[in-house]
């Protein structure tokens, strides 16, 4: 059987060398990626579809705005639009420090912020590819059990929820709660076309996850979203699941940091996660 990270790895080679290096390329790439015609894009960005179409094909060279212009209507990435402004000949725009850097302190200190105010119940903080970048004191009790080498640096958290010998036994809604997470991974590809991600996806896939039953959540009337149900000793524990972003962020580490925070669904998970708290 062949091994789905050594997979992982050869799918992103192949998208690398698959990607454009004109400028134009990369900008219909994005385009059609989004859906829009060049008339649509033209008519957001208040260019001429004639003068986009020169951008497109190289017979026009944009000015730096109106690359910026451009990515700003198509929400590229800031990452990508970077990638944009180089291809076009321009300097990049954002920075993409790492979350050491001491510019970058009043973010960390407020994702810590963040994670500790969410005790007793369960929150992470996790980069662009689902790695694991913090957590809080209450993610460890559901990491018992799971084997040692999926726990070490750096911990992905979509696979670790896949994984035979990961989180996955203890779910006891796989079928649902696996089809949200890849549903949700899917429409990251498709919004950043980031080949690790993309790499990732396809590795998921390989994982024996039962076939959901339905579309709609498990005999759940009055549920709002889908459940992560995990059996802990004799109890079911059920939570539902809340993503948070920075605002307008300016820097491309930052833009790419996303907190998961868990919210029990009920009120025996409640009494449960405050009985485990660390006192």
């Amino acid at each position: 059987m062949m091994n789905p990270q050594s997979s992982a790895r050869r799918a992103v080679k192949s998208a690398a060398k698959a990607r454009p290096n004109a400028f134009g390329d990369h900008l219909r790439e994005w385009r059609q990626r989004r859906h829009l015609s060049q008339l649509d894009l033209a008519g957001d960005a208040e260019i001429s579809a004639r003068h986009l179409s020169f951008v497109e094909t190289g017979r026009a060279a944009p000015s730096r705005d109106m690359v910026l212009r451009l990515a700003e209507r198509l929400d590229v990435p800031l990452r990508e639009r970077n990638v944009l402004l180089v291809a076009a000949g321009f300097a990049p725009a954002f920075p993409n420090r790492s979350l050491d850097d001491p510019a970058l302190a009043a973010a960390r200190q407020a994702v810590e912020t963040v994670l500790k105010a969410h005790e007793p119940y369960p929150a992470l903080a996790v980069d662009r590819h689902w790695n694991l970048v913090s957590a809080n004191a209450m993610i460890a009790p559901f990491l018992t059990g799971v084997t040692p080498s999926l726990l070490a640096p750096p911990i992905n958290v979509m696979r670790l929820s896949f994984h035979p010998q990961g989180i996955a036994p203890l779910t006891v809604n796989l079928a649902e709660w696996c089809a949200h997470l890849l549903e949700r991974l899917h429409r990251q590809c498709e919004a950043t076309a980031d080949p690790v991600l993309i790499a990732l996806y396809d590795e998921l896939k390989t994982y024996p996850i039962p076939a959901r039953k339905t579309p709609h959540l498990v005999g759940a009337e009055n549920s709002l979203a889908v459940p992560f149900q995990m059996r802990m000793g004799d109890d079911v524990l059920s939570f539902i699941s809340t993503t948070m972003v920075f605002g307008t962020p300016l820097d491309v580490t930052l833009s790419e940091l996303a907190l998961e925070t868990f919210f029990p669904a009920d009120d025996k998970t409640a009494d449960k996660m405050r009985a485990m708290q660390p006192r």
